[in-house]
This record gives C-alpha cells, structure tokens and sequence, in this order.
C-alpha cells in the first residue's frame, strides 16, 4: 500500500496542529499538574494530526513534555526531579514515548478504519488509544530508566511494578483517556467531512 502525499488542507491541520501543541506542551494551557504527575491534554491534537496525516504527522506532533523538565510552559515536579538525576535519560524517557505514540496511532487509525468500515469509530478509538498508549509508553519508559534510582523506589514503595503503575496513574490517566476519546472523536467526524483525512492508494 502507498500513500498519497499531503495536500495542502492536510499541510495546513498539521501546522496548525503544531502551533496548538506549542501553545498547549509551553503554557499551562496542556497541563494540570497534581502532586508529581501532570494531566496532559497534549496527546489530543497529536492523535487529531495522526488521523487527517498518517503516521508522520503523528510523529512530528507526538514530540512534547521534555520542555517542562527544564520549566518552559510550567514545571513538572517529577519531570525537573528526573531531568537533574539525568538529562539524557529524561530527555529520552520524555521524548521517545511521545514519538512512538504519534507514530503507531497514524497506523492504528488506518488499520482501525480498514477493520470497522466506520471512520468515525476509528477516530473515537484512536483518541483512546492516543492517551492509553502516552502512558504506558511513559510509565515503562520510567520504570526501565529510572526504576534503579532512590527517586522511584520511593515512589514505588516496595509495591508490586502493576500495583504501583496503576495506583500512580490511575485518576490521571482517566482523565486523560476520556477527554481525548471524547474530543478527537468529535473533530475526526469533522475533518472526515471536510475530506482531510489522508487517504491510501491500493
């Protein structure tokens, strides 16, 4: 399967996209920080550019947070607490879940509406899919990175790894899901009618 090149509409979402990301990932407009954890609501319009671009849209906007680490836009307490143990692993454990995430959903998305038949479905799973997979690639990416240092078995506290991740993400992260499940269905519905969605060629 190929896939057609961007069109100009298409280019235009994507930078828009971007410069919504920019205001939301360096203002506190993304972010509602609670205790060590943040509630993001960044990964929306990453899931939004995945859908109307493909996995490279996804992936050019799925590259948000590591800012906050070093205080742009709001600091995140556990962010800045990671960032001065490591700044390359933080940058890392920041970076590449977002990356990836961006990057599977532009093909989640696709597979998602060759599967159900029902674009507007494929859009509200894709939202879910956006915040569910932000987190689990976050939480491994703390785990395996950090899980050695006295700043997480703090946080881990002798618990199970599952107990633990589930316990510290647990409000958060449904926040998180519901908003971009609800919001990215509503504006999927929107570029289907507008005809920005990418389309493959056969």
């Amino acid at each position: 399967m190929k896939t057609k090149k961007l069109s100009t509409k298409q280019l235009t979402v994507l930078g828009l996209m971007i410069a919504v990301l920019v205001l939301m990932s360096y203002t506190p407009l993304g972010y509602l920080n609670i205790g060590p954890l943040a509630i993001t609501f960044n990964m929306i319009p990453v899931a939004i550019a995945a859908i109307a671009c493909g996995p490279l849209g996804g992936a050019v906007l799925g590259l948000t947070s590591f800012g906050q680490c070093i205080g742009i836009g709001g600091v995140s307490a556990m962010g800045a607490t990671l960032f001065s143990i490591s700044p390359v692993l933080a940058f890392i454990q920041r970076f590449v879940p977002r990356f990836l995430d961006g990057w599977l959903l532009g093909y989640l998305f696709r597979w998602l509406r060759k599967a159900t038949k029902n674009t507007t479905l494929a859009g509200y799973i894709t939202g879910f899919l956006s915040a569910f997979l932000n987190t689990v690639f976050f939480m491994v990416a703390l785990v395996v990175l950090f899980g050695n240092t006295d700043y997480v078995k703090n946080l881990i506290g002798g618990r199970n790894i599952i107990v633990f991740i589930c316990a510290f993400v647990g409000v958060n992260a449904i926040c998180e899901m519901i908003s971009a499940t609800i919001l990215t269905g509503v504006i999927s519905v929107a570029l289907k009618k507008a005809r920005l969605i990418l389309q493959e060629e056969k």
